[in-house]
């Protein structure tokens, strides 16, 4: 293991492998495409598997150059606050369907929280991949 630090302490500082970086500055919200991303030399860690970038919602402005961590990226939301959604909930062979108004952005799988507007209580309910939000009871 002293070795192994001892080898890391003498290499040079540009002896580092290139990481993924933004080829233009991605404004917070925006979802990365291909065309987003350029390999960069940098000696900070960072991502450096494209498929892990594609497709993910930045959370910050990421600006052009800049290396891409995995804290600056979150999975794309499919519903934001005070959005009006169709809320489902399903029990056995019961199935109830109405409106209800977010009170939280959600993506996929998300757990948030939804205000029902025929009754106004407010409840858990689970972001689907269409937008429709199934309650958890």
């Amino acid at each position: 293991m002293r070795a192994l630090v001892l080898a890391l302490a003498l290499l040079p500082m540009g002896a580092w492998a290139g990481g993924l970086g933004a080829a233009r500055t991605l404004p917070a919200g925006s979802v990365i495409s291909a065309s987003d991303l350029r390999v960069i030399d940098t000696d900070r860690p960072g991502l450096t598997d494209p498929s892990a970038a594609i497709g993910m919602q930045t959370r910050i402005t990421i600006y052009e150059g800049r290396p891409l961590h995995a804290n600056m990226l979150r999975p794309p939301r499919v519903v934001s606050r005070n959005q009006i959604v169709r809320l489902s909930f399903l029990r056995g062979g019961l199935r109830i369907d109405t409106e209800g108004r977010t009170m939280d952005d959600g993506a996929a799988g998300d757990m948030i929280r939804v205000m029902n507007i025929g009754s106004r209580s407010t409840v858990s309910a689970r972001v689907m991949q269409d937008g429709t939000l199934a309650v958890i009871n």
